[in-house]
């Protein structure tokens, strides 16, 4: 079925994407429940991808209140918006400056508090024990040549991973959960061999399966010691 798929991506991608750029060449607008955003076409898109939305279902049954919870490269800022609307205290942190300013703005419309920090990975987020941690990495080895393909590439050699995997220890408690969402066309094994370097294990804890592809979202904690 993998390979079935993967031929079909290959013919149909440049189709695909001129689709893309053309369905993108203006601000859309993207609703989950009662939280609606406005996409900017330099902003990773939720609309015709699957991660965003099965995030959003994800954390839906979460009791987020008074929880704080951190969205690690937000783009939209959806799930930042759902989780404030759910009564979460939230930072949101993206690398792409158009995101935190769409951002911003749709916490404004939507009356709901959003401390938004324009920032690479964690690299000016306050070191705090943050309940929840939800990343929708990039993972296509690939490297971006423009912050918009930050979005999709994490570098030829998975350079985002080694910087992410490297960084996030800190940011790991016995007590918090934090979560990151996988797809079946990137390379998990790989993946999860850099977090292990870093002392991190993946524990899976959804499988779906949408539109013919299998997502996985994964807990992510440390690796005990003595273990």
């Amino acid at each position: 079925m993998s390979n079935i798929r993967s031929i079909i991506k290959r013919i149909t991608q440049p189709f695909l994407k001129k689709g893309l750029q053309y369905y993108y060449r203006k601000p859309r607008k993207f609703k989950y429940q009662e939280i609606e955003v406005l996409v900017h076409p330099d902003v990773f898109p939720p609309h015709l991808t699957l991660s965003t939305k099965l995030l959003l279902d994800f954390i839906d049954p979460l009791n987020l209140e008074r929880k704080s919870f951190l969205e690690l490269g937000c783009g939209s800022g959806v799930i930042s918006l759902f989780a404030a609307k759910k009564k979460a205290v939230v930072t949101a942190s993206d690398i792409n400056p158009i995101a935190i300013e769409y951002l911003l703005k749709a916490s404004q419309q939507h009356l709901l508090k959003v401390n938004c920090i324009l920032s690479n990975l964690f690299e000016l987020i306050p070191q705090k024990n943050f309940d929840f941690i939800i990343i929708n990495p990039p993972y296509y080895p690939k490297k971006p040549a423009s912050i918009k393909e930050q979005a999709w590439f994490c570098g030829e050699n998975f350079e985002y991973f080694f910087d992410l995997f490297k960084q996030l220890p800190l940011y790991l408690t016995e007590t918090n959960k934090t979560f990151m969402i996988l797809s079946e066309d990137c390379d998990v094994t790989r993946i999860q061999e850099i977090a292990s370097t870093n002392g991190i294990k993946f524990e899976k804890v959804l499988t779906k399966r949408k539109m013919g592809e299998l997502n996985y979202i994964f807990k992510l904690s440390k690796v005990q010691s003595g273990r």
